[in-house]
């Protein structure tokens, strides 16, 4: 018994060691990328479409994995009702009709799928690419900072409503279903007059819905695009995206906890791209300015850059900052690693460095990885005051430069790699000159 006992603590101390070296970026006793993730969908023969999903679904359906089901144009469901799906079903969007699906305000997603047997969302081509189809609404009545505390999604979809695409109300709480385990590949199609599609858009939601676990790969728009809200997300996955990877806008209020944005420098839209974005507004007059902005609140994060030739990359222009921070936004991170960018930071030329705004966006326990520079302010090359703030101890930053064969545990794995942390490999360093 004694025995067994000491084996235990021994059991628990290693463990316990393994968290606290591992604590910064993605965590984890087990790298949870694996069984559900597919990091090479084009590889996948998902089969042909057995059935048809179009125009509005206004009572509650099951779709199930013995079929294979195609969404022919714009699909909505409508009147209150539920569309739950069973895991391991393939949903696939078509290519010339724009194929998309929109969860309307009151009605419910029950997107419920395993570690070992996650949803599917994906192309009808048969060589898949970025851009293939739509993408991804849900649409709920949380408070958004707009004025009249309403809005509508539009992007050339085809309601018979004006309710079916319109988001925002009174209740924080609000519950559009589940997404859970599930995977979105290929979307974020381009319309003429709307721009992109975004992969999975969160208008309006409500801390009741639950968003865990969700794969986008190979998407033209952003990957993950919060429009106001309270949103939890947890395991979020964005890969080579040519857009954002998140992004937060009009009041969204959100937590996002261990997550993960892979980019390539190969891969960006014409307007360039970040892991994340954060602001409040596209223009302040259409903002009620009374109402909360958007805040964010983001806890062990990976952002990644993968490069073969970092410098080369950076010289000719391919690398851009990881995050940028708009006026009036708020942004609290901490435990994250930013890794491969230049810089990591960028804040809003708008935003006037002194305390009170620093205040609001906050970098703690943070791993900044060959990055060139590290926090500025957007079109000044002077950044003394922002490293000086965050480069405190008592914020406890800390400045890297390895290479990501030894930063992460395994990078190069194209089938499953493993984005956490090498051990003891979080050595902290007080000279770190941010312009080598």
């Amino acid at each position: 018994m004694k025995n067994s006992t000491q084996l235990f603590c021994l059991l628990l101390l290693v463990v316990g060691n393994l968290f606290a070296q591992q604590e910064k970026g993605i965590i984890g006793t087990t790298n949870w990328l694996n069984s559900w993730t597919e990091f090479r969908p084009n590889n996948v023969d998902y089969g042909e479409p057995t059935q048809i999903l179009s125009g509005n679904i206004t009572k509650d359906t099951k779709l199930y994995k013995r079929d294979t089901y195609l969404l022919l144009g714009s699909v909505f469901v409508t009147d209150s009702a539920t569309l739950t799906i069973e895991p391991g079903t393939v949903i696939i969007g078509d290519f010339k009709t724009n194929g998309s699906l929109t969860i309307s305000k009151g009605s419910k997603i029950i997107a419920d799928g395993m570690e070992t047997d996650p949803i599917i969302f994906t192309s009808n081509r048969s060589v898949k690419k970025a851009g293939d189809w739509g993408g991804i609404f849900i649409l709920g009545d949380a408070p958004i900072n707009k004025f009249g505390n309403t809005s509508a999604v539009n992007f050339g979809l085809k309601p018979t409503s004006y309710e079916h695409i319109s988001y925002g109300g009174n209740n924080p709480k609000a519950n559009s279903g589940i997404l859970r385990y599930v995977r979105i590949e290929f979307a974020g199609k381009r319309t003429k007059d709307f721009g992109y599609f975004n992969a999975l858009t969160l208008a309006g939601v409500g801390n009741g819905t639950k968003v865990e676990n969700v794969m986008v790969s190979y998407c033209e728009g952003n990957s993950f695009n919060v429009i106001g809200g309270e949103v939890v997300m947890d395991k979020m996955v964005s890969y080579r995206s040519s857009s954002n990877d998140y992004e937060f806008n009009f009041g969204t209020q959100c937590r996002i906890t261990n997550s993960l944005a892979i980019r390539s420098p190969y891969v960006s839209g014409a307007d360039g791209s970040r892991c994340m974005y954060v602001a409040s507004y596209d223009k302040k007059e259409e903002v009620d300015l009374t109402k909360k902005g958007t805040s964010v609140d983001a806890e062990n994060l990976t952002l990644v850059n993968i490069s073969e030739d970092l410098a080369s990359d950076i010289k000719v222009g391919l690398v851009k900052e990881a995050l940028y921070i708009a006026q009036d936004a708020s942004l609290k991170m901490n435990k994250t690693v930013i890794s491969g960018f230049y810089p990591a930071v960028i804040l809003d030329s708008n935003i006037t460095v002194n305390s009170k705004n620093l205040e609001k966006i906050k970098f703690s326990e943070m791993y900044f990885n060959n990055c060139k520079g590290n926090i500025f302010t957007e079109h000044n090359s002077n950044n003394a005051d922002l490293e000086n703030w965050y480069g405190n101890r008592a914020f406890f930053n800390v400045y890297s430069k390895g290479a990501d064969s030894e930063t992460f545990i395994d990078a190069k794995n194209s089938k499953r790699p493993d984005f956490r942390l090498r051990i003891n490999k979080i050595i902290a360093s007080n000279d770190y000159d941010p312009e080598d």
